[in-house]
């Protein structure tokens, strides 16, 4: 493995078929079995499709960092220049054979792999997303164009060009995505690479939970049906000091995560048989420093492991204490009554998994819970504070004419004379 060069851009070709061979199923279904639906409406179809797998992708990330399979092939993109482990055979053998619980092994590799399919096949979808969203939107503004500038239909007199923001700048994200893909392999499982990667999943995931319900909306406005949803100035307060909080957690979630610091405490509520077990703070949150390194070239101690994992629970208790009321809340609003029982059930199944992954030993499918209670939490509150607006919610054509009856009913009107207008714009 010391000969090996980090990058090897060999297999990149055949790499990007394979992605391309991943996406052409999500694809096939979205434009032929839903091609008589607006265009609107399948790309809409199509981010939610794109969001599916890249949940998914996150879930299998984390099972490659906690099957310790980050480095099943120690190089980039493909594994020993190969694009599939097949092809590495005699390399992987070797490895296996000087080191049978090492980093390389052919079940390792496989897994290994598969992330790097999987992602690419994302990476496909998203430029399809990038590329049909301006083709919408160009063709929009060909037909809101003719004829002087009319519209053509009722249907683009309510949809304004899509704007090109959201697609860009999620294709963007996932080439950072990508790049930090690489470097977690080439600097060896860098704690602070790792953890930006997996902050860099959640914020895919965020980005294309706000697409999806942009296109929603749009779809709606074409439909004729949009209907605004409003908070109260606190309520969007608090949902917005939730949110930043939850991004705080996850990025100390990974840190415990990328230390293997889960098992440094035990037991609950307490650690090391304390409230307050001893800890080196600056230590466990040195942050530009290699996988195990602690201070003047030795080991990372104890209690600097320590300090990591009860940040990370200390943490929780806010969280879970402020996403708890905003589900509350969210809950009094019907508009919002689903998203807070989505919200209450998965703060109970992060709460679950967490204590699970501790009292437990930190199994494997507890593990993946949590981090997927994590992610489910990330859709769920994007969908929310991209869906939202500031405000009070408008009272239905019904309700009001029932109050303008209501109000004859009291005091019946006595009917006005009629003013006239002159050529000033003055009432005579």
């Amino acid at each position: 493995m010391s000969g090996l060069s980090s990058f090897d851009l060999t297999p990149l070709f055949s790499m990007m078929l394979m992605g391309l061979a991943l996406a052409l199923g999500p694809l096939a279904w979205v434009w032929v079995r839903k091609r008589r639906e607006p265009a609107v409406h399948r790309l809409h179809l199509l981010t939610l499709v794109t969001l599916f797998l890249t949940f998914d992708l996150v879930l299998f990330g984390a099972f490659t960092r906690l099957s310790d399979s980050g480095l099943g092939c120690p190089d980039w993109p493909g594994c020993y220049g190969n694009a599939t482990p097949v092809g590495a055979k005699v390399q992987i053998d070797a490895a296996q054979t000087a080191l049978p619980s090492g980093p390389v092994t052919h079940p390792k590799a496989w897994i290994e792999m598969i992330h790097r399919y999987l992602a690419t096949g994302v990476g496909v979808l998203i430029l399809t997303l990038a590329l049909a969203t301006f083709a919408v939107r160009r063709a929009t503004l060909s037909a809101q164009s003719l004829l002087g500038g009319q519209r053509v239909t009722r249907a683009t007199e309510r949809v304004a060009p899509l704007p090109l923001i959201w697609p860009v700048f999620t294709l963007l994200w996932v080439c950072l995505q990508g790049a930090f893909g690489a470097l977690t392999v080439t600097m060896k499982l860098f704690p602070a690479i790792v953890t930006l990667h997996l902050l860099g999943g959640m914020v895919l995931l965020a980005l294309l939970r706000a697409q999806s319900v942009f296109y929603a909306r749009a779809f709606e406005k074409m439909q004729g049906y949009a209907r605004p949803r409003m908070l109260g100035v606190g309520a969007r307060r608090l949902l917005l000091a939730g949110f930043a909080l939850l991004w705080v957690q996850i990025a100390l979630g990974g840190w415990v995560s990328t230390n293997y610091a889960v098992l440094a405490c035990t037991e609950f509520p307490g650690c090391q048989g304390a409230l307050w077990p001893d800890m080196h703070f600056a230590e466990g949150f040195r942050l530009w420093r290699e996988l195990g390194a602690g201070a003047d070239g030795g080991n990372i101690t104890f209690q600097a492991l320590t300090a990591i994992h009860y940040v990370h629970r200390l943490g929780s208790y806010a969280v879970f204490a402020v996403l708890l009321v905003l589900s509350g809340v969210l809950f009094a609003k019907p508009e919002f009554r689903r998203d807070a029982l989505w919200l209450g059930g998965f703060l109970v199944l992060q709460a679950a998994s967490g204590l699970g992954t501790v009292l437990l030993g930190w199994p494997l499918l507890v593990a993946l819970l949590h981090t997927g209670g994590a992610a489910a939490l990330v859709l769920v509150l994007t969908g929310v504070v991209s869906a939202s607006q500031v405000g009070v919610q408008p009272r239905s054509s019904a309700s009001a004419r029932l109050s303008a009856s209501a109000g004859q009913t009291q005091a019946p009107v006595e009917p006005q004379p009629e003013q006239k207008i002159d050529p000033t714009g003055l009432p005579s």
